[in-house]
């Protein structure tokens, strides 16, 4: 069993990581795609939003599916799915194929692995929750680092329909390798039938629920923030080229989450071994004690001072990062967690992702140090709404392991 569970951990870690990868080498390989194609700047910026626009509209329909049937499954034809799609891009020669291929069959693809994956983790692993869900995390922040080293090589000496073509090879591989060695589960809503109307009341009805969904919608608000605007401002402040900038914008906080996604998964399955509510705790002072280096990051005076800044914004993003869904899982019943997850990532997706517009609004009159660093309102505000509802309304919302989803609504 233990060798069952590490290697399902293996697999969905590699998946994720592909996940990630798959997002991140359009960026990496635009300027080249762009000379080739003579793709505009507008053109360019629909097909990243059209993969945004379509994994938030489906994440929700994603979640309920992954309560209903066999998450092996749909995990497995999610990478299979995205993976022909990101090999087909390699393809494209128009603006129309890019945002049909690039944009919603990617898209599309991977908003049905999160809420599946996620789900079936937990149930793996009752007792390491935190640590299992954490380490499944440390694939993002490889896929961000990684892909691009890889995609950028790839690109500049081979081409860039090579990096598409050996990343969706990769994923069909995974694929394959998942429908081979992990079991089909029958997930409790095949036992216990449940509607989707119903489960959105279940959910509605948790204010911790609901508070956590505002702290990640928060949290995203900074992240998507930071990823768009972060390169250009080591450009504009120190004079760093696009290659250096690009990637010391990435790298320092991303090893830090990597260190504290690992610190907050270890120390939260500790904790909830005393209290549940210590789960939601651990990202709360994460939020807190992250707010005072996102200030720093945007306002310091030199690379050493806003690398350093980034690494330690990292360690309490990553703590942060390590309880997304292991606090979720506290106050919903077993049976809906993927549906409850699918929702929780609408929500957060579509609230937070307007950060780099606004950002974008306000640089001409007050520049990008002051609205980076500005950001650290949103993490005290995340963190209010985690104490809020950890004080407040977990005791009611609680739902003990192995309890039905009829029973706790």
């Amino acid at each position: 069993m233990r060798q069952y569970k590490s290697i399902l951990l293996l697999l969905l870690w590699v998946a994720f990581f592909l996940n990630q990868a798959d997002r991140q080498i359009f960026s990496v390989v635009l300027p080249l795609i762009k000379a080739d194609l003579h793709l505009s700047d507008a053109g360019s910026g629909l097909i990243a939003s059209a993969l945004v626009w379509t994994y938030g509209l489906l994440v929700p329909f994603a979640g309920f599916i992954g309560d209903k049937w066999s998450r092996r499954n749909i995990i497995g034809i999610s990478l299979l799915c995205w993976s022909l799609a990101t090999l087909s891009t390699g393809l494209c020669s128009t603006l129309a194929e890019f945002v049909l291929l690039r944009g919603i069959a990617t898209g599309g693809g991977e908003a049905f692995y999160a809420p599946a994956a996620n789900a079936l983790i937990s149930e793996a692993y009752t007792e390491k929750r935190s640590s299992a869900l954490a380490i499944h995390q440390t694939a993002v922040y490889f896929g961000i680092i990684l892909s691009g080293l890889i995609a950028g090589y790839v690109g500049q000496e081979y081409g860039w329909r090579h990096a598409f073509y050996i990343f969706g090879g990769a994923g069909i591989l995974v694929a394959i390798l998942i429908f081979s060695f992990l079991k089909k589960d029958r997930p409790l809503q095949a036992i216990e039938k449940v509607g989707a109307l119903q489960t959105a009341k279940l959910v509605g009805r948790k204010p911790t629920a609901i508070l956590l969904t505002l702290a990640f919608a928060c949290m995203i608000f900074v992240n998507v923030a930071y990823l768009t605007w972060m390169p250009t401002l080591l450009v504009e402040k120190f004079g760093l080229s696009l290659t250096k900038a690009g990637f010391s914008s990435m790298f320092y906080h991303h090893v830090g989450a990597f260190i504290g996604v690992l610190l907050g998964g270890a120390l939260a399955d500790r904790l909830s071994k005393v209290h549940s509510r210590y789960r939601l705790v651990v990202q709360g002072l994460a939020m807190f004690a992250g707010a005072p280096f996102i200030y720093w990051m945007g306002r310091s005076d030199t690379q050493l001072a806003t690398y350093t800044a980034l690494f330690l914004f990292g360690i309490f993003r990553g703590m942060y990062d390590s309880n997304i869904f292991a606090s979720l899982y506290e106050v919903v019943s077993p049976a809906i967690r993927s549906s409850a997850s699918g929702l929780m990532l609408m929500c957060a997706f579509l609230a937070g992702a307007s950060s780099p517009y606004l950002l974008g609004v306000l640089k001409p009159t007050l520049g990008l140090e002051v609205g980076l660093s500005s950001l650290w309102i949103s993490y005290v505000l995340g963190g209010l709404f985690i104490f809020t509802a950890a004080v407040y309304f977990f005791k009611k919302d609680y739902v003990p392991p192995r309890v039905g989803v009829i029973a706790a609504i």
